[in-house]
């Protein structure tokens, strides 16, 4: 029987003018027999730390209170081998020259999408990929996007890559953890130091996965594989 995974997909400082430095985008799966019990291991330890099931994880949430928590957090995705992570950040959008590649920048979103994600597919399992919804465009970006990964893989009956669907994240615990790692990415990209306790978590996740976080993975890293984008010379 083919292994169906479920990637969850989230994105940050997206937008060409929000007057955000960094972009990044994530994507964290696992098998799709499996996520129904990873996201009770998420509901088990808000109870454990006394959150109300209801509560979301989200990196603007990050607190002193909360810390443990998230550091908790942390350490059930570093420890769960299920649990895989990409990451991609362009450091600086206003460097970006699109005229330059005859491209506009919802070009260049889509071929960022396509390096995190492309990766991931083996034309030998099936795909469902979830992404957070974030604004008005959502509908045309998820049939966009399907489009340029099927075709990418020859999937043009789309057995491979089911289906891209919009979910809200507050429903979708896995989605939420996605939202934490991205958080802590761009809080580094952004070069931010205001929360000691968001501090902290950068500090946690550089630990646990040995990377600075400011450097591409090395490429063929499982757990939490990074890739920081940089522009051609």
């Amino acid at each position: 029987m083919t292994e169906t995974v479920h990637i969850y997909c989230d994105e940050s400082c997206h937008l060409e003018n929000d007057g955000m430095k960094a972009m990044v985008l994530g994507a964290l799966w696992c098998p799709a027999e499996r996520q129904k019990s990873l996201s009770r291991k998420v509901k088990a330890l808000k109870a454990q730390y006394g959150l109300p099931p209801g509560f979301e994880i989200k990196w603007v949430k990050v607190s002193p209170g909360k810390l443990s928590f998230y550091q908790a957090l942390l350490d059930l995705f570093f420890d769960e081998p299920l649990l895989r992570f990409r990451g991609l950040v362009v450091p600086d959008k206003q460097l970006l020259d699109h005229g330059r590649f005859a491209q506009s920048h919802d070009d260049f979103y889509y071929k960022q999408w396509y390096t995190l994600l492309n990766r991931l597919i083996d034309p030998e399992k099936h795909y469902r990929i979830f992404l957070d919804i974030k604004d008005t465009r959502g509908r045309r970006k998820v049939e966009k996007l399907h489009e340029v990964l099927c075709n990418a893989n020859y999937d043009f009956d789309r057995t491979i890559i089911e289906s891209i669907e919009q979910v809200r994240s507050h429903d979708v615990p896995l989605l939420q953890l996605t939202d934490l790692l991205i958080g802590a990415l761009s809080y580094v990209h952004r070069g931010l130091h205001g929360s000691p306790a968001k501090q902290a978590l950068v500090a946690h996740i550089r630990h646990r996965s040995g990377l600075s976080l400011e450097q591409s993975s090395l490429w063929r890293a499982e757990k939490f594989n990074l890739l920081v984008w940089r522009a051609q010379s």
